[in-house]
């Protein structure tokens, strides 16, 4: 009986955070909070195992390879997520942004032991990762101990949180928007400590549609409504 109050309670709270436009009568499953989680993992580290060839050292006709052929480019400074800070939104509270001030955000089919993301493709074009040159943002707000990086799919280097791969998402058109909370049902806002923040659940919503491609212009299907519609994502 206790249970059933704290559940009626909790649903009264949420109606009073969602954002403006979020229906307040339903908010439908509700998400429950991640289990211990394990400490977020450093970046890639050299292979203790690999050695230089002497033999090709001494011929003098020897070129040096052509490196990591899954190494990424280098980032410029607009495309790498160059902080991170833990801060407060209204309504929902905690949370972590990035340089620009946009939330960030952590997905329930990624890993994070180990770091995994499972989010690529159109997924990506709507969840960009928060991707780094070094591994090494400057934080605000975020223990140090609990951020890492992992490896994409591409070569390049998502920055994590306790382990969980951040992202921003395309539907947030200012920074402090968390319109991605409970997309799917699976994309949570994260807080400072890797945790998801359940403070607002508003009800599960579909995610916004990738941005059009150049073929849209010509006689491609464009989602007038900005609304995704069989993005699982």
């Amino acid at each position: 009986m206790m249970a059933v109050g704290v559940a009626i309670t909790a649903a009264f709270a949420v109606t009073g955070c969602a954002p403006k436009g979020y229906d307040g009568g339903d908010y439908g499953d509700s998400a429950v909070p991640a289990g211990a989680q394990a400490e977020a993992t450093a970046g890639a580290t050299a292979d203790p195992s690999a050695t230089s060839d002497p033999a090709a050292q001494a011929d003098p006709n020897a070129t040096e390879g052509p490196g990591d052929p899954n190494a990424a480019p280098e980032l410029s400074d607009d495309e790498a997520t160059n902080s991170l800070t833990g801060t407060k939104v209204a309504r929902m509270g905690k949370v972590v942004v990035n340089d620009e001030g946009f939330v960030l955000y952590r997905f329930d089919k990624d890993g994070n032991n180990p770091a995994k993301s499972n989010c690529a493709g159109d997924c990506e074009e709507i969840w960009p990762a928060a991707l780094t040159n070094d591994g090494k943002p400057t934080l605000k707000g975020v223990d140090s101990k609990l951020v890492g990086t992992v490896t994409r799919s591409d070569g390049s280097k998502q920055l994590t949180l306790k382990g969980w791969p951040l992202y921003t998402y395309i539907g947030d058109k200012k920074p402090g928007s968390w319109k991605g909370q409970n997309v799917s049902g699976t994309w949570f806002v994260i807080q400072p400590d890797g945790a998801k923040n359940l403070t607002c659940l508003p009800k599960v919503s579909k995610p916004v549609a990738p941005p059009a491609s150049d073929s849209a212009g010509d006689g491609g299907s464009s989602d007038d409504s900005g609304t995704g519609s069989d993005y699982s994502y």
